[in-house]
């Protein structure tokens, strides 16, 4: 399986609070329409301002409201910009229970 990986860090945790409280909105509309074709986790880090997004099928991310509403204010949260990579998955265990 393909993905792709994004990292970045936000502002400050003032900006990570809130980035994080706008991807948690984007997994409650996840839940709510329960697209087939979104493959998606999001990590915070233990440093509290470095995220990792992991996507791997991403169809219908872009038809959520909360996500459009996500990448629409990510530029006044992050410092710097996103480092996104294509990553092959080469194996998986248990990595988030449903």
């Amino acid at each position: 399986m393909k993905a792709t990986v994004i990292r970045y860090q936000t502002r400050d945790a003032e900006a990570a609070d809130t980035n994080q409280r706008m991807v948690e909105a984007v997994f409650a509309e996840l839940a709510e329409r329960l697209p087939d074709d979104v493959r998606y986790a999001v990590f915070r880090f233990a440093d509290g301002v470095t995220f990792l997004h992991v996507v791997a099928e991403s169809d219908g991310l872009a038809d959520l409201t909360a996500f459009k509403e996500f990448q629409a204010g990510v530029g006044d949260r992050i410092d710097g910009r996103p480092v996104a990579a294509e990553a092959t998955l080469i194996g998986s265990y248990r990595l988030v229970a449903d």
